[in-house]
């Protein structure tokens, strides 16, 4: 009795083991390779803070528009001289008056009565074309107007140019250059023309203009 009590016992503890050394141990289990990680951070949609890099599209500021116009109409770069001068000492904007036909040397000769110049003079209906831009004279209080002296008056095309725009509100001062003819009738005229505008008593200067010379007149102006 007590023999087969021990061969039992044994059979069970062999049972026991045997059934141990079927298991796996802890340390080899297989891992959970799909186990959630941290969730990824999303790129920001705002947009970039600080000052446009050089590519911006931004448009800069427009530039302050001057109240001073400078106009002129220069045959041979006499006036364009004496307006250029007066333009940096006024700060104003110049506006070339350009003829759609340009003058030769040849319509220039005043000797040869025959000269485009010399019939436009002797015509004062004579309104010749300009091929400058239209502007706004009424973006100006202040319009200096200069020109040639042909003839003793003012070029028929600054007639054609004081006739083409509306003054009103607008001070125009007339100049002119020559050797030594003097204004003349050529502001009255122009105001005339015009109907439009204040018109100031013009002035002549000399190809030699100083701009102390001009910046004397522009204050006695005022």
């Amino acid at each position: 009795m007590k023999k087969s009590f021990i061969i039992l016992l044994a059979a069970a503890l062999l049972f026991v083991f045997a059934a141990c050394a079927a298991q796996p141990p802890a340390a080899e289990q297989p891992k959970d390779t799909e186990a959630p990680t941290a969730e990824p951070i999303e790129a920001s949609t705002a947009g970039p803070t600080g000052s446009p890099d050089a590519g911006s599209t931004a448009e800069a500021a427009p530039e302050p528009h001057s109240e001073v116009l400078v106009v002129y109409f220069s045959a041979t770069g006499t006036t364009k001289g004496v307006a250029e001068k007066l333009a940096a000492l006024t700060g104003g904007e110049l506006y070339e008056i350009v003829p759609a036909e340009p003058y030769s040397a040849a319509n220039l000769n005043w000797n040869d009565r025959n000269s485009r110049s010399t019939i436009e003079q002797n015509d004062k209906a004579s309104r010749p074309a300009i091929g400058s831009d239209a502007l706004d004279p009424a973006g100006y209080s202040t319009v200096y107007i200069g020109f040639p002296i042909w003839w003793g008056e003012e070029p028929r095309i600054m007639d054609t140019f004081v006739e083409s725009y509306d003054f009103d509100g607008v001070t125009l001062i007339p100049f002119c250059t020559s050797s030594s003819s003097g204004i003349g009738r050529s502001g009255r005229n122009l105001a005339e023309n015009a109907k439009s505008g204040n018109w100031l008593e013009g002035k002549r200067f000399g190809a030699g203009v100083t701009e102390a010379e001009l910046r004397a007149w522009i204050d006695s102006l005022k």
